[in-house]
C-alpha cells in the first residue's frame, strides 16, 4: 500500500508534463495548414502528371513556391474554374487557364504498313526496340495503348481499323502523361487553342535502311512554309522536318491548302481525317 502514493505521484508529473506539451508544442507543423488548404483545392487525382509524387506533394511546393503553379501548373484544376478561383485566392496569384491549358496531339495518321508479325512483348516500348517496330515507317504510332494505359481522363483510345491512337479533345485535359510513354516521341502537348497540327513525325535524318515514310506522310517540300505569312512554319534543320510555332499562328489554313499530302489538318475533327488522306 506504501507504494500507491508513488504511483499517484507519478501519474499526477506526467499529467502535467502532457498537458505542458499540449499547450506549448504547436498543433500544425509550420506551413502544413496552408499546405491542407491548397491540397482540399486539388482534384486529388495523385496523378503526378504536375512533376511531383502527388497532389499533397505538389500542394506543399506550392504553398512554398507560389509562382510554381505557372510553371508546372495542374491541368485538371485548370479545366476547373471554380479550383483555379480558389486557387488564386490561396496563392494570391493571377491565371489565365487559356494560355496555361494544353492539348495532347499525336503526330501520326497511322496508315503505315505492316511489315512482320510481331509476338514479343504487347506494348509500344517492347516493339520499339526492334528496329524501331513492324512498321514500315520507323516513326509510326505502334499502336500497342501504352498512352491508354496512363491517361487519367481515358482520353486516349486506339483505332482498331488503323492501328493508331487517337486522342478525344473533349476529354484531354493535357497532363502529359502520355508524352513519356511514346517510345516514337509521337505524341506532343501544344496549347489548348491550337488549330493546326502536322500528322507526320518522320525524320529523314534518322533513316533506317529499308525503312520509309508511309504513303501519307510529310514530304518535306516546305510548301506550308512558303504559304505561311506570319512565319509561324518553320524549317527545322536539326530534324530535317516541319515545325509550328502555335503562338504565331492564325488559323488562316493556308499552310493546309498548301499541304499536297493533306498532312497538316485543322486539329478539331482531326480524328475523322482519313477521308481527307489521300496519297500522291
Amino acid at each position: 500500500m506504501a507504494h500507491i502514493p508513488a504511483l499517484i505521484g507519478i501519474a499526477l508529473a506526467c499529467g502535467i508534463i502532457i498537458y505542458l506539451v499540449f499547450v506549448k508544442v504547436p498543433q500544425k507543423v509550420k506551413g502544413l495548414e496552408k499546405t491542407e488548404q491548397i491540397n482540399s483545392i486539388l482534384p486529388g487525382a495523385n496523378c503526378g502528371a504536375c512533376g511531383q509524387p502527388g497532389c499533397f506533394a505538389y500542394a506543399q511546393a506550392l504553398s512554398q513556391q507560389p509562382d510554381l503553379v505557372t510553371k508546372s501548373p495542374c491541368s485538371m484544376t485548370l479545366n476547373d474554374p471554380e479550383r483555379v478561383s480558389q486557387l488564386e485566392k490561396v496563392l494570391d496569384v493571377t491565371l489565365d487557364p487559356s494560355a496555361l491549358s494544353k492539348k495532347a496531339v499525336i503526330h501520326c495518321t497511322g496508315n503505315s504498313e505492316v511489315i512482320c508479325d510481331y509476338c514479343g512483348a504487347m506494348t509500344c516500348k517492347g516493339a520499339a526496340q526492334l528496329l524501331g517496330g513492324y512498321k514500315r515507317c520507323p516513326y509510326a504510332c505502334l499502336g500497342l495503348g501504352d498512352c491508354t494505359a496512363v491517361c487519367p481522363q481515358g482520353a486516349v483510345s486506339i483505332d482498331a481499323e488503323k492501328n493508331v491512337a487517337v486522342i478525344d479533345q473533349s476529354k484531354c485535359t493535357g497532363c502529359g502523361l502520355c508524352v513519356a510513354e511514346c517510345p516514337h516521341n509521337l505524341i506532343e502537348l501544344v496549347p489548348a487553342e491550337t488549330k493546326t497540327v502536322l500528322l507526320c513525325n518522320y525524320q529523314p535524318l534518322r533513316d533506317i535502311p529499308g525503312r520509309e515514310k508511309c504513303d501519307f506522310g510529310c514530304i518535306r517540300c516546305r510548301k506550308c512554309v512558303r504559304a505561311c505569312e506570319h512565319e509561324a512554319m518553320e524549317w527545322n534543320k536539326e530534324k530535317g522536318a516541319v515545325e509550328i510555332i502555335h503562338e504565331k499562328c492564325t488559323q488562316c489554313n493556308k499552310c493546309i491548302e498548301a499541304c499536297e499530302r493533306h498532312t497538316l489538318v485543322a486539329l478539331a475533327g482531326a480524328e475523322e481525317r482519313e477521308e481527307d488522306l489521300v496519297p500522291t
